[in-house]
């Protein structure tokens, strides 16, 4: 791939030839259309035309994956086509604007009528483009500095009840979280600046919390308040943040938008952490949608430190695999000398007995490893329920198996009792 263009990998369905299709495709999403114009010289299509890189035929399907009228008018039928296609585009076509990146290696390509499925599978850009964007303003290594936690993985939770808690009621709850043991506490991605407990209450009296804590332990506890909203109230809530001494700040990206997240990031140094709730709605369907490869891409450009993967064995629908490959996206460079690197986020449905099936998986402890019941839930309580995870993932890096290690070790032991079993 030359320095001046990027590259963009698909996976489309079509009646029609794959080839042809992957052209209507460079077109559609560069100087192109359905019919050549006025003033689309040659000269003009040499320099900004999109380009075929590849085009790798797959098996066919039976059956279309989506509905088509503009094949349904024409009467074309199948059989349906599948095939990978690499396309290339020139990087002058879009400066450092990430808002039109993203509209085009997506945009209307999802609605061309020549496709029963489209989905984008992945994006790269030259290291030298790449930097034109923002990088992390803490990534791993200033996520570990903040928190005082130079190695193994961060261990968090998320604040449950998830609603409804008053700001007094919730800096309670974070104070137990930090006598528990907790290296990080973040906002559940529904609750920012409710009635019941205003950002403008809440942060400061959660932040209160942890600076007592710091002073009578010296342990920095990390809090992602979820701020949520509109990009001049998110900056007044980072504020609030950064001059009550927190470190983190967390957005609900998809419902945000890249143009909001960019400028959030431009007007603070605190960790950004991203909540990619919604997700589902783009990735969940195999021939439409966006890959999450491509999806961490556009928004570690952005300027996101954190990145949510889920979890293996967790309670949403990604497969375990798809968890693991997203993990490793986050902790891949994209700028070449430059570490960028982005602190893989696990959730959902985690607990002790998950650590070492993830650590066999991703095989390193870069990641905030984050519980709700089971540590809310454990039967020793939550001090109990961080002891346990935390013994789990000693034990995982000594290759010791859980059962044994649970031997003599009560918090880890209740752990496999009480959640081992579901």
């Amino acid at each position: 791939m030359r320095e001046d263009r990027f590259r963009a990998t698909y996976l489309i369905e079509t009646p029609l030839d794959p080839a042809k299709v992957a052209e209507v495709m460079a077109g559609e999403q560069s100087c192109g259309t359905f019919a050549r114009v006025e003033g689309e010289t040659d000269a003009l299509r040499e320099r900004a035309r999109a380009t075929v890189e590849g085009v790798e035929r797959l098996e066919a399907a039976e059956a279309p994956s989506l509905p088509n009228a503009w094949l349904e008018r024409r009467g074309v039928g199948g059989p349906w086509h599948r095939a990978r296609v690499v396309l290339e585009f020139p990087v002058a076509n879009v400066g450092a604007n990430l808002p039109t990146l993203a509209s085009i290696v997506a945009g209307n390509l999802f609605d061309l009528g020549e496709v029963t499925g489209l989905r984008l599978e992945s994006i790269e850009l030259p290291p030298a483009w790449r930097r034109r964007f923002p990088l992390p303003a803490q990534g791993l290594a200033g996520t570990r500095r903040l928190t005082g936690v130079g190695q193994g993985p961060l261990v968090g939770s998320i604040i449950k009840p998830n609603v409804g808690l008053s700001a007094e009621e919730t800096a309670d709850l974070v104070a137990r979280l930090c006598e528990a043991g907790l290296d990080f506490i973040k906002d559940d991605e529904i609750s920012a600046n409710p009635d019941h407990a205003p950002l403008a209450r809440r942060i400061p009296a959660v932040m209160a919390a942890v600076r007592r804590h710091q002073d009578r332990t010296g342990k920095r506890v990390m809090v992602a308040f979820n701020i949520t909203d509109e990009t001049d109230a998110m900056r007044r809530h980072a504020d609030l943040v950064a001059r009550e001494g927190g470190n983190c700040v967390m957005a609900s990206l998809n419902w945000c938008g890249f143009s909001a997240i960019e400028t959030l990031r431009r007007g603070t140094d605190l960790a950004l952490h991203g909540h990619r709730n919604g997700y589902g709605a783009f990735s969940r369907h195999a021939l439409l949608g966006i890959g999450f490869q491509a999806y961490q891409l556009l928004w570690r450009l952005a300027g996101v430190d954190h990145m949510h993967v889920h979890g293996i064995g967790g309670k949403f629908a990604q497969a375990d695999d798809e968890v693991i490959a997203s993990a490793r996206d986050c902790v891949t460079g994209l700028a070449g000398e430059v570490d960028d690197r982005v602190m893989p986020a696990f959730s959902s449905g985690q607990w002790a007995g998950t650590a070492p099936a993830t650590f066999a998986a991703i095989g390193h402890t870069d990641l905030l490893f984050m519980a709700g019941g089971g540590i809310m839930a454990h039967p020793g309580g939550p001090a109990a329920g961080v002891e346990s995870i935390r013994e789990a993932w000693e034990a995982t890096a000594r290759g010791e198996p859980l059962e044994e290690a649970a031997r003599g070790r009560p918090a880890l032991r209740q752990a496999l009792e009480t959640f081992g079993a579901r």
